[in-house]
C-alpha cells in the first residue's frame, strides 16, 4: 500500500529539546566500548540490518533503532542520511542475560 503524505520525523513529534538521560549516556558508552573497529564509507549508500534479542514479546522493535543507529554513526563516522535501507528483526530469548543486538552495515 502506498499513501501520499510526507513522513513525520521523530524530531517533529515532540515540542522542545530532548536531553539524553543518564541511562542513555551509560548505554552509549557501553555500546561504544563493545563495538569492534570497522570501516564504513562516508560517501556510499548504506543498508543497516539489526536483529535484537528481547526477553519480552511485548518489546517494541522500532524503539531501539534510532538510539542504536546514532551510536553506530558516532562510532564509525558515517551520517545516518546515508542509510537507504533498514532491516529490523526481533527474536525472543529465554533469559534476560541472553539479550543481544546483532547488526550489519552493508555498502551498496
Amino acid at each position: 500500500m502506498k499513501i501520499h503524505i510526507k513522513a513525520l520525523s521523530v524530531n517533529k513529534c515532540w515540542q522542545g529539546r530532548r536531553f539524553k538521560t543518564q541511562e542513555y549516556k551509560d548505554y552509549e558508552k557501553e555500546v561504544f566500548y563493545l563495538l569492534e573497529p570497522m570501516k564504513v564509507s562516508k560517501k556510499k549508500k548504506l543498508i543497516v540490518s539489526i536483529t535484537v534479542g528481547f526477553k519480552s514479546v511485548l518489546a517494541d522493535i522500532d524503539n531501539i533503532a534510532k538510539p542504536f543507529i546514532d551510536i553506530l554513526q558516532k562510532k564509525y563516522g558515517f551520517n545516518d542520511n546515508q542509510i537507504y535501507g533498514l532491516e529490523l528483526y526481533k527474536e525472543i530469548v529465554p533469559k534476560k542475560e541472553d539479550q543481544f543486538i546483532m547488526f550489519e552495515i552493508i555498502e551498496y
